[in-house]
């Protein structure tokens, strides 16, 4: 007989009494010697690659110039007779047309760029939550309507709707929140859309239903049940969202139709235009501002890769067999 799994001894009924044999069992297989098992909630987790760790320096990187770099630098908006000077020991990143150094100005936009993006992230994602999520549960007329309501917003043309709707505010009107608001009313609907379909896959799943005819209230059911499942793609999409977000505001103030009352990294490059950088070869005005935004979207972008190992089932298995490859290795050279 052969072996699947650990041996058990039993007794059976023979011609001549009780006779001990062996017997298989569905015990799963040992774990190989000197590996120990993955805590559940690591599993939510991307596996940290090179491609993963460039992208959280990147964004750190940025973080910190936004959050701690306005407190060393001096004021972004005081003016000197030294205009369109090149970096220098004094002015590391040069100045602007009228004498403004340009790393005080790219300190306190690189600010106010993040908090939009932040901004619009979570408002988007709380949107694409509501109407995807909640909707998809209660079914029916709702979830009908709320389909319908994110097929308009998918098919509304975003950038020239953004630019429509912030030409008709007053420029004294438009600050942060504003353009925040706008940008995630424009930005929500792709993401319902893929909400909806994975929980209306999660919501048939039994302990879903046996929650539901247990008499579970319907945000225990969706807060407890379905939404944990739901993660990953959250986080993609938010990851997703504060790229979309940081991108179009550049555009619009890029524009003139950006937030009037902060300075952000778009409007630094609209001032640079103003200031005719490019013609007068100031590349010190215009490309420390486009170079911020790129490399944030790229270090977003790789955080934003390896959250897709989590959510595409393929990609997961591939990394599991990967991990389990390298553990038995370990111990192969452990052993020999």
């Amino acid at each position: 007989m052969t072996n699947i799994g650990p041996d058990v001894q039993v007794a059976v009924e023979g011609p001549g009494g009780p006779v001990e044999t062996t017997a298989p069992t569905d015990a799963p297989e040992p774990r190989p010697t000197g590996t120990r098992a993955r805590p559940a909630w690591r599993m939510l987790l991307p596996t940290m690659t090179p491609w993963l760790a460039t992208g959280l320096v990147l964004i750190a990187g940025v973080v910190l110039l936004g959050v701690v770099g306005p407190y060393l630098v001096g004021d972004p908006d005081a003016i000197s007779d030294v205009g369109l000077a090149p970096p220098s020991a004094e002015h590391w990143l040069g100045t602007t047309q009228t004498g403004q150094d340009v790393l005080a100005q790219l300190a306190h936009a690189t600010r106010g760029s993040l908090q939009i993006g932040l901004m619009v992230g979570v408002l988007a994602t709380l949107l694409s939550a509501f109407f995807g999520i909640y909707g998809a549960y209660l079914g029916g007329a709702a979830d009908e309507g709320f389909s319908l309501l994110s097929n308009v917003f998918l098919v509304i043309p975003g950038l020239p709707l953004v630019i429509v709707i912030s030409g008709f505010v007053p420029r004294e009107s438009r600050g942060l929140w504003t353009i925040a608001v706008v940008l995630a009313l424009t930005s929500w609907a792709a993401s319902a859309r893929v909400l909806r379909a994975q929980t209306l896959s999660v919501r048939s799943r039994d302990y879903v239903a046996a929650s539901r005819l247990s008499g579970e209230k319907p945000w225990r059911v969706i807060g407890v049940e379905i939404l944990p499942n739901l993660l990953p793609v959250l986080a993609s999409q938010f990851v997703y969202a504060v790229i979309a977000a940081i991108l179009g505001e550049a555009g619009l103030s890029f524009l003139g139709l950006g937030a009037s009352n902060a300075s952000t990294l778009g409007t630094m490059l609209f001032y640079a235009q103003n200031g005719f950088a490019l013609p007068l070869g100031a590349w010190w005005w215009f490309v420390p501002p486009g170079l911020v935004i790129a490399l944030f979207g790229m270090g977003l972008s790789l955080v934003n890769f390896s959250i897709d190992e989590i959510i595409n089932p393929r990609l997961k298995n591939a990394r599991t067999a990967r991990r389990r490859a390298k553990a038995a290795a370990r111990v192969a050279r452990k052993a020999s």
